[in-house]
This record gives C-alpha cells, sequence and structure tokens, in this order.
C-alpha cells in the first residue's frame, strides 16, 4: 500500500522502495520530524490523530493528482500517528519521476496538499501547557481535540 497512516515508527527506505521504477531519474523524499521549538515555545511532544479512513483516501486522492500532473511519476505517503517525541519522524513522502525538477515539485506538492486537505490533527505539548491545533494549516480550531461529526465530509 502506498499510502498510509502508521501507529508504529516509519521505516523511510520502505517508503522510498515503493517509488523504485526503471524509467525514474529522480527520487525525492521529504520527511517532516517533530521540532522543539515552534512560535517561540519549547515543544515537549505531539500527539496526532487521524480520521483514518478518510486520511488514507485523501492521501490516495493527493497521488492521483499528481500523477495526473507529472506523468510518470510514483508516490507513497505515510504519516504517524499517536504520540511523538522531539525529532521523530511525523511523515515520510517518496515521489520518483523521469526528471528531477518534477520530482521536487510533485514531493512539495504532496506535503502542502496534505496540509490542506488530509484529516490529521495534533495535540501539541509545551512546557506551559498544551492545546489542541485544529487543521494542518492551523486555520480551523479544534477546541475539543477533534473536529465535529458535521466538519468531515469523504
Amino acid at each position: 500500500m502506498n499510502f498510509e497512516i502508521s501507529k508504529e515508527n516509519i521505516d523511510i527506505q520502505s517508503v522510498i522502495n515503493k517509488v523504485v521504477q526503471r524509467d525514474a531519474g529522480a527520487i525525492t523524499t521529504f520527511i517532516g520530524t517533530v521540532r522543539e521549538m515552534t512560535k517561540g515555545k519549547k515543544t515537549l511532544y505531539l500527539i496526532y490523530e487521524a480520521y483514518e479512513s478518510m486520511a488514507v483516501k485523501k492521501l490516495e486522492q493527493i497521488g492521483s493528482e499528481i500523477i495526473e500532473r507529472w506523468p510518470g511519476t510514483q508516490v507513497a505517503i505515510t504519516h504517524r500517528v499517536g504520540r511523538l517525541d522531539i525529532t521523530d519522524v511525523a511523515v515520510v513522502i517518496a515521489v520518483s519521476t523521469p526528471h528531477r525538477a518534477d520530482a521536487y515539485e510533485a514531493n512539495r506538492y504532496a506535503i502542502e496538499r496534505i496540509k490542506e486537505i488530509v484529516p490529521i490533527w495534533k495535540k501539541e505539548h509545551w512546557e506551559d501547557g498544551e492545546k489542541w491545533i485544529g487543521n494542518q494549516l492551523e486555520t480551523v480550531s479544534y477546541p475539543t481535540g477533534k473536529p465535529e461529526e458535521g466538519d468531515l465530509r469523504e
């Protein structure tokens, strides 16, 4: 499966292996990690949650969009959920294309689309408190930690 939500540590090489192809001249990866400082606050750890069935469908949609826009492309995306500590890997995106410029563009497109449409949210734990962050663009707040039923549409 090229598009996954995982509760386990992500094996970066296994994500890359999913996109290896004979016609690829380039494979790019994006590895998103948990950083310590965000907006001047020291993060202790994050909790990621997802509406898993819809999240996988949205990751597949992103893969389809990329393949349509950049023919000859292979895409694999794995996003982790659960508790992640500082430096843990939260997301791995691997893209292979015949030419390197397309691989870079498609990979960047993938991470931006994930933040736009995939129902994954996080709770940030800091030294002085904690807060559920809404959607990944932080444009919608989920004070209870999750969207309400009407907020998610398949």
